[in-house]
């Protein structure tokens, strides 16, 4: 891991002392930036999400599907929890605590965007830092590659209808059309573009390519973290008057991760998949895609939403917890292959 993933926490914990330092200190600012605004789409964070998201997934070789076979139950698995446990628990569990247990301690107004942030959060399964993670466990290169492959190509016509069918279970109404916009900017045009990137890049050769990754690696977390700042600039005055809101946005979250990874990784033990094909199976089914989870809720809900906020959340606890769960992982082998 290079220096901005091993610290991210801590680098968002920054973004939010200097974003919300900045917010009180230049108002008149940020609220022209928030105006810059073509469609209904803010031009500053759109730019710096295709910086953020496009990296990423120049690293993706769909190619890699053709190898889906060899590891088809673990595969398997990890559809199953990514895209018919995760994004229905995390429905649920945002229902309990955020409109039932905690109510009373958030602001009633942003309740039904707090939920919405929190599906948009376990809607979106990850792509790009569960090579990371799969690398610290020894993981299948193979497989990971593959199941990041298929989880982008389902996202591209999945997150959609997924995203407004919980939303309006959840009785929170949000428009197609803005939805399909989001899925178009930050999915598909993405997907696009890195492709054509990559395959210039690998026409140069493999040196050549493994060159520009190593170039373009930062980009992706400096232009999160530059959105952070203007998100929590714009977001100051909610979290001075409510602090604990971090905190209880953060229960659910982190109750999803760990659910979900167990169930991954309970599941590929009892089908008899092996452990190195396991442990990125429950880091896949436990992450999430935080970027893009980030850019929807701004495109959806505004810079001023509680759902852009509670994305935010699943970025701030996202790398020390699923260091949590890498450690689980490794220090169980030895349980795991005597099943």
């Amino acid at each position: 891991m290079n220096i901005f993933e091993r610290y991210l926490t801590v680098w968002v914990f920054i973004c939010i002392v200097v974003g919300i330092f900045l917010g009180q200190l230049f108002p008149q600012v940020f609220h022209l930036l928030g105006s810059l605004e073509f469609a209904q789409v803010n031009i500053p964070v759109g730019f710096l999400i295709w910086v953020m998201i496009i990296p990423m997934l120049v690293k993706v070789d769909f190619g890699a599907l053709n190898q889906m076979k060899q590891h088809i139950r673990g595969i398997g698995i990890t559809l199953f929890v990514n895209w018919l446990v995760k994004p229905f628990s995390m429905a649920l569990l945002a229902w309990f605590f955020i409109r039932q247990l905690f109510a009373p301690y958030l602001p009633a107004d942003q309740i039904d965007s707090y939920i919405a942030g929190l599906i948009l959060l376990a809607a979106a399964p990850c792509t790009a830092m569960v090579f990371v993670w799969s690398r610290l466990t020894n993981g299948d290169p193979l497989f990971t590659l593959s199941q990041v492959a298929l989880n982008d190509s389902i996202m591209v016509v999945a997150f959609a209808p997924l995203v407004a069918f919980l939303l309006g279970v959840s009785a929170i109404t949000v428009p197609w059309d803005t939805l399909l916009t989001s899925v178009v900017l930050y999915i598909v045009i993405p997907v696009i573009l890195a492709q054509v990137w990559r395959k210039s890049l690998l026409s140069k050769g493999q040196s050549a390519f493994d060159s520009a990754m190593k170039r373009i690696g930062p980009w992706s977390i400096a232009a999160l973290l530059v959105t952070l700042i203007l998100l929590f600039a714009f977001q100051g005055e909610a979290i001075i008057d409510q602090p604990l809101v971090i905190a209880l946005l953060a229960v659910p979250i982190l109750i999803q991760v760990f659910f979900n990874s167990a169930l991954a990784y309970w599941l590929n033990r009892a089908v008899g998949e092996k452990h190195n094909v396991a442990c990125p199976s429950a880091l896949i089914g436990a992450s999430n895609f935080f970027e893009l989870a980030v850019a929807a809720a701004i495109s959806l809900f505004g810079f001023h939403s509680g759902a852009a906020l509670a994305t935010v959340v699943g970025v701030l606890i996202e790398v020390p917890v699923m260091l949590l769960v890498v450690k689980w992982v490794n220090q169980s082998k030895d349980w795991y292959e005597r099943g």
